[in-house]
């Protein structure tokens, strides 16, 4: 079983916002951290797709988070920051909490089949979240192992091949339709958490688009279900 991190298994807007907020409180910045916090997460699937489409070169997370950041914080008033700073705010990324079930959840799983990561975070942002917030990997895949970020199919293929197993037998777990989408036309099985709070205010993002082989409500509920 394979999993989406961002949203599926960390809030990555309340960790970011909270982060960026205690960043401004300690620089005596005052700004709308939480309209950063959404734009920069905005910015996120436009920046991957330059990549994917070959208008950029193959760039990590990172790289596309910084360069982000650098255009989004002029607009938003922030006064121009040095590097370091820069830099500190962009590993927020690699410092995210995880939802309440996510950790007990994939212990649970662990114990049931092979979990790893699926993510568009590169290896080494993947390694540092994981220390951080203590999910238990089988193994991480990051997206510079591919050199492909999702829904492209050297992905999700790529992650079976170096199992050593046929889609069929791999099960990616989401919630985003649109990522379990991706999955299921190239023969994985699914699995979609429901996170209604990870864009702020519920809406359909946070609710099955198809009938997924297994609809969860945690990681927890997935592992049961399982």
């Amino acid at each position: 079983m394979l999993f989406d991190v961002f949203g599926t298994l960390v809030d990555w807007r309340g960790s970011v916002h909270a982060g960026l907020t205690a960043f401004g409180a300690a620089h005596g910045i005052s700004a709308d951290w939480l309209g950063i916090t959404d734009a920069w997460r905005g910015a996120y699937k436009p920046a991957m797709n330059a990549v994917r489409t070959g208008a950029l070169p193959w760039t990590n997370l990172d790289e596309l988070h910084k360069g982000a950041l650098l255009e989004l914080l002029p607009k938003f008033g922030v006064p121009a920051l040095g590097d370091a700073q820069i830099d500190e705010l962009v590993r927020l990324w690699h410092q995210l909490t995880p939802w309440p079930d996510s950790v007990a959840g994939l212990n649970a799983l662990k114990s049931q089949v092979v979990i790893g990561s699926l993510s568009n975070g590169h290896v080494a942002l993947q390694v540092a979240l994981a220390k951080h917030t203590k999910f238990p990997w089988d193994m991480i895949f990051g997206a510079d192992m591919f050199g492909h970020y999702k829904p492209d199919v050297e992905v999700y293929l790529g992650a079976c091949r170096f199992l050593g197993l046929p889609p069929a037998e791999v099960m990616l777990a989401a919630s985003h339709n649109e990522d379990l989408a991706a999955a299921r036309a190239l023969g994985l099985q699914t699995g979609f958490i429901a996170r209604p709070r990870e864009f702020g205010t519920p809406d359909e993002r946070a609710r099955p688009s198809q009938d997924w082989e297994v609809v969860a409500d945690s990681v927890l509920d997935l592992a049961g279900k399982l």
